[in-house]
């Protein structure tokens, strides 16, 4: 269940959560984490991208802060950034592919808001992996589309990942 206080960004900037949390207009909301399967499947992406980081030049970051504007920061399960990396503890950049696991309390109208803001930041690639029943989904203006034949792919095709490979 997601919680709200009210905060600065400042606070938010100079205050560490366990976990993260996002914080969007004001507000500091609580993500959804701590289940065994979204740890693993996290755990699986990050060692896909890590495992292919010289082939597609790309670095991927697990709940790592992006400002999608300036009074909205979100903190995506897993990033993927082009090489050379941003230089900046917080990325204020679109990443090439932002990555949200579903966990148990998870629906993907409590999760637009979040995946609106990528879109909106200018993020290419907006994914969400639901561990439960081994779906994908790309996530576009347009609608979500789900990897019905088990491979999500970027919009310029510089990555093709198997689901098979993750689950």
């Amino acid at each position: 269940m997601n919680t709200a206080t009210l905060i600065s960004v400042d606070e938010y900037l100079t205050t560490a959560y366990r976990p993260d949390c996002d914080f969007v207009d004001g507000e500091l909301i609580e993500r959804n984490l701590g289940t065994k399967d979204h740890s693993n499947l996290q755990g699986e992406i990050f060692g896909w991208f890590r495992d292919r980081r010289r082939e597609f030049r790309l670095k991927a970051h697990v709940e790592q802060r992006i400002r999608v504007t300036p009074r909205r920061y979100r903190v995506p399960d897993v990033c993927v950034v082009p090489l050379p990396e941003p230089d900046e503890q917080i990325f204020t950049q679109p990443p090439y592919i932002c990555i949200e696991i579903l966990s148990p309390d998870d629906s993907f109208p409590k999760l637009q808001a979040r995946l609106d803001d990528y879109l909106a930041m200018g993020v290419p690639n907006v994914w969400v992996l639901d561990p439960g029943s081994q779906r994908a989904w790309s996530i576009a203006r347009e609608g979500h589309f789900e990897a019905l034949d088990g491979i999500l792919r970027t919009t310029d095709s510089r990555v093709i990942l198997p689901l098979t490979e993750l689950f």
